[in-house]
């Protein structure tokens, strides 16, 4: 999370996000009375990231003086609100419901290990549901093939044992083999999950190895998802 007075050049941006090799290296400037923000994985920009949002409404809260009751996010996908929620924060994201394919990439179900799917769909990303929890914790991912297909994302979904809904986000093509929270996957995953359960309030959980657990909301045309942020680390960066 890299707080900006103003730009820096997009390749100097870039090249920071690839020294970093995070999942996604955040920017922001200020801009009316919110600010403007902006997300690199280490290969390419991207149009939308809940993890990186949150933390960087947790550092502009918790140790640079904002104080607003909601922080507003100007992004490639709209307006981002960020509202405190006790120990937890609630982001308020676009709804990106995907629709069921019967045709999709060749690669999309060996590159994941899956041969007996629920369903495919698609939205920004891949969507891939499967009938078990156990089946998305096995799931064992061949990059190269995955890398062969033109798409930001892949997720793979099942009902939760002790959750609404678990999932993993995989984005090789993004230099990102599994992202361990994603909440732009949930934009996806909130109305979908929402529609075949019935109720629009939901408890999900990324099972990734670091893992992270969201109280979320369908909400119509948005959803909401909160979470909790701890403080890792502060450092400086020489350009």
């Amino acid at each position: 999370m890299i707080p900006l007075e103003s730009w820096l050049d997009d390749h100097l941006m870039q090249q920071i996000a690839a020294e970093n090799n995070l999942a996604e290296t955040v920017f922001f400037v200020p801009k009316n009375e919110g600010y403007h923000i902006r997300w690199f994985t280490p290969e390419l920009e991207i149009d939308l990231c809940g993890h990186a949002t949150l933390a960087s409404a947790f550092v502009l809260y918790e140790y640079l003086g904002y104080s607003k009751p909601q922080l507003t996010f100007y992004s490639k996908s709209g307006e981002l609100i960020i509202t405190p929620d006790g120990d937890k924060f609630q982001l308020n994201f676009p709804s990106r419901m995907p629709v069921r394919v019967t045709e999709y990439p060749e690669q999309l179900l060996p590159g994941l290990g899956i041969t007996d799917p629920l369903g495919v769909y698609k939205s920004r990303d891949y969507v891939v549901e499967v009938a078990t929890e156990r089946e998305v914790l096995n799931v064992n991912i061949d990059i190269a093939l995955l890398n062969q297909i033109d798409v930001i994302g892949i997720i793979v979904t099942a009902p939760g044992s002790n959750c609404d809904f678990v999932s993993r986000f995989f984005a090789p093509n993004c230099g990102i083999p599994e992202d361990p929270v994603t909440g732009s996957a949930h934009s996806t995953l909130i109305p979908f999950w929402a529609e075949k359960l019935g109720r629009n309030e939901l408890h999900a959980k990324q099972v990734s190895e670091r893992g992270g657990e969201l109280w979320c909301e369908n909400i119509g045309e948005r959803v909401t998802m909160s979470g909790n942020c701890v403080f890792y680390m502060k450092g400086e960066i020489n350009v």
